[in-house]
């Protein structure tokens, strides 16, 4: 079956992880993703273990679980382009591309020739992509960008975390790097809306997307709540500040997730429990006034919820259509019925290790479905099929020209596939 961005090349520049989750993303969908990466060392992730995946043998290899996360569906080239010679490589891939993502710094490409404005009089119709921590304006735009860092300046952690006046109080950052990977999906929207736009005009665009701004926007509704009241919220551990109950409640065995959306919901709820005289009662028959009284209810939800395990309330509660749920590890979660009928784990041949486990992309499309075409690649692993490939016959945009890379197209002493741009200049 067809991909939907079959034939789409992308030229990712990017490393760590906003940058990667957006290409691999693209790479899910059909794109030819070329990912290139510093000789020697390559992506940062490549050595950000333990834990590293194993070989077939119990040993480590050098790739880390965190590499292996964000890169599949790529193939790997490792060109050093603070040289001469790696720029014009990557020149003449960026004039072969239709995509190119970047995080370096602000201005950090243009010493060598790879900014947005000096690629796209090569390709007028390049979509250049730029990830930072801060945008490409303001007075942080030349700072670097951390998640964790963004997650609080961005207001993320002061939402987070137990309340002040519980023990254990304090700001908490959420368990992955979150800010990253929702920074990647915007990224890769804007791509997206940016192809589109190509059909109709024909020319490429650059996108400027910064981890702070999609902190600030991804705030959603405790963004409102603020600007609608003027009171910054404040942490709430696991309750909702708009709902009631919602949040965790413990059992006999664990803790329960329960998650009330509306007002018969949480009559079903009393029901069950053996509590139906709280449905009835003018503090909690509202959704508003649950809320109003939450430090009255909340307690008297928790002394009920101990006296079952978490499995019968799950059983109890699912047959009585009130949403719930238990709070699984990740053996757990990778065990669940639901998780293994979605095929959420998948395995993929791996050169260094044999096979290597991955998750896998979410995305359901009925007639052009996404594709697993190959493991996170080993650094420089597909240079010399990525040259021929991309390279092999380049066409002049300017003077829409065709050169071929073989001893007769090229002048003598020239090295066939590595001299396209001095022979494309208008």
């Amino acid at each position: 079956m067809t991909t939907a961005l079959e034939g789409l090349k992308v030229l990712d520049l990017s490393r760590v992880l906003a940058g990667p989750w957006a290409s691999q993303l693209l790479g899910d969908l059909g794109a030819d993703v070329v990912k290139v990466e510093r000789p020697g060392s390559g992506d940062d992730t490549r050595a950000w273990g333990p834990p590293y995946l194993r070989d077939e043998s119990g040993g480590e290899t050098t790739e880390a679980a965190y590499f292996l996360s964000a890169n599949r569906n790529k193939r790997s080239v490792a060109i050093d382009f603070t040289q001469p010679d790696g720029q014009r490589q990557v020149r003449e891939l960026a004039a072969r591309a239709d995509v190119l993502i970047e995080n370096f710094k602000v201005g950090g490409l243009k010493a060598y020739g790879l900014d947005y404005e000096s690629l796209k009089e090569l390709n007028p119709r390049l979509i250049y992509c730029s990830i930072t921590g801060f945008g490409q304006t303001g007075p942080y735009a030349r700072r670097a960008g951390y998640d964790f860092m963004i997650q609080g300046l961005g207001g993320l952690m002061s939402v987070t975390g137990r309340a002040d006046r519980e023990a254990g109080a304090g700001p908490v950052k959420v368990g992955v790097a979150v800010t990253d990977i929702l920074t990647g999906l915007y990224a890769s929207n804007a791509i997206l809306a940016a192809l589109a736009e190509r059909q109709r005009s024909g020319l490429g665009q650059y996108i400027d997307v910064a981890l702070l701004d999609v902190q600030v926007a991804c705030l959603a509704n405790q963004a409102l709540n603020f600007l609608t009241t003027g009171k910054p919220p404040g942490r709430l551990g696991n309750a909702h500040p708009n709902i009631v109950p919602y949040q965790d409640f413990p059992t006999a065995d664990g803790d329960l997730i329960l998650t009330v959306g509306n007002d018969a919901q949480f009559r079903r709820f009393c029901e069950v429990v053996g509590r139906p005289e709280w449905a009835d009662d003018a503090r909690f028959a509202s959704n508003a006034s649950r809320v109003a009284h939450r430090d009255v209810l909340v307690p008297l939800i928790r002394q009920v919820t101990v006296f079952r395990s978490t499995a019968q309330w799950v059983a109890l509660l699912e047959k009585a259509g009130v949403p719930c749920g238990p709070v699984n590890d990740l053996e757990a979660v990778f065990a669940d019925p639901q998780v293994v009928h979605r095929q959420l784990q998948i395995a993929m041949a791996h050169p260094a290790a044999g096979e290597v486990k991955l998750v896998a992309n979410p995305i359901r499309l009925s007639r052009t479905p996404v594709s697993y075409r190959s493991a996170p690649p080993c650094l420089g692993a597909d240079q010399s099929n990525v040259l021929s490939d991309w390279l092999g016959a380049l066409t002049c945009s300017v003077r829409r020209t065709s050169l071929k890379s073989t001893k007769s197209a090229v002048p003598a002493g020239d090295t066939p596939g590595r001299c396209f741009l001095q022979y494309c200049r208008a």
